[in-house]
């Protein structure tokens, strides 16, 4: 992983792309000056997650430099960027997934509700079952489509048959995937298609009741039609649950999110309404990236 964060900022770049970092750079030379342009329609919004002055390391290379943004609840919020930005290690900070890597150093503060999710105290288990989490490669267990969707009762001690299937119901027809696999929920998931078992992995993450949904890349491996499945029900699930998506597909943050964070080099460099981003940006570096000038 530090080597790759390293291929990645020392990547031969275009003389578009190094005046955009240079842009950048300048922004944040002093930690007096904001480094970010955040819109205000941020802040008018209820927050579930606030990153705070949030740096983070894997051993000599900085991955993440003084991140600062609000995640409005209920809505879905885009982190878009060129590859090695750092929006997938944004994301797993959430979650604290980063831990499992070797030589992990953090500073700064993620508070998830009034939380500090990386104080002393924090249950990590727990808090990971407050964000389910949907990988860009769906991996569904060799098992059941039931037991799959169930899996996070099983692990806390649930044994009550009827409780079972009916979270298994209500998860599967939250993900979309009811009506398709009603008649063989017995059945190995393995036997689904892509599509099928991404939205499997969505309703297993939804039948641990989380209150956010963390989604990398989630229809990075998936046929148009399987993304677009994927793309309407991330509109059904927006409002019960707080939805973060990274995706390097820029169309795809326009048609999904409310609101979209541009991150370049492990900065956020701007983050507004999703609209105003794609169609009126603050700054030049956002819109030389919305419009393909380099990434």
């Amino acid at each position: 992983m530090s080597m790759m964060m390293t291929q990645a900022a020392t990547e031969t770049r275009t003389p578009a792309t190094r005046s955009v970092h240079r842009e950048i750079m300048t922004m944040t030379e002093t930690e007096h000056q904001p480094a970010t342009d955040t819109h205000p329609e941020i802040d008018a919004e209820k927050h579930v997650l606030a990153v705070e002055h949030f740096r983070l390391s894997y051993g000599k290379t900085q991955a993440l430099h003084d991140i600062n943004l609000k995640i409005p609840q209920g809505k879905v919020t885009a982190l878009i960027g060129p590859s090695g930005c750092g929006k997938s290690t944004l994301l797993r900070s959430f979650n604290r997934l980063n831990d499992l890597i070797d030589n992990i150093r953090v500073q700064g503060n993620i508070r998830f509700g009034n939380v500090d999710i990386y104080g002393k105290n924090v249950d990590v288990i727990e808090l990971r079952k407050r964000m389910g989490m949907v990988f860009q490669k769906s991996n569904p267990f060799p098992t059941s489509i039931f037991e799959n969707v169930i899996y996070a009762l099983r692990i806390a001690g649930q044994r009550k048959r009827s409780t079972l299937d009916e979270v298994c119901d209500r998860s599967l027809k939250s993900a979309a995937l009811w009506d398709e696999v009603k008649d063989r929920l017995h059945t190995s998931a393995l036997g689904l298609s892509g599509g099928q078992q991404q939205r499997l992995c969505i309703a297993r993450a939804i039948a641990a009741d989380p209150e956010v949904l963390l989604m990398d890349e989630p229809c990075s491996a998936l046929d148009p039609i399987a993304t677009a499945k994927i793309e309407d029900l991330i509109h059904q699930l927006r409002g019960k649950y707080t939805v973060i998506i990274v995706t390097h597909n820029m169309q795809q943050a326009a048609r999904v999110s409310d609101y979209t964070a541009f991150m370049y080099l492990g900065r956020l460099v701007e983050y507004g309404p999703t609209k105003t981003i794609f169609v009126n940006p603050h700054l030049k570096e956002t819109e030389a990236y919305i419009t393909g000038r380099f990434g």
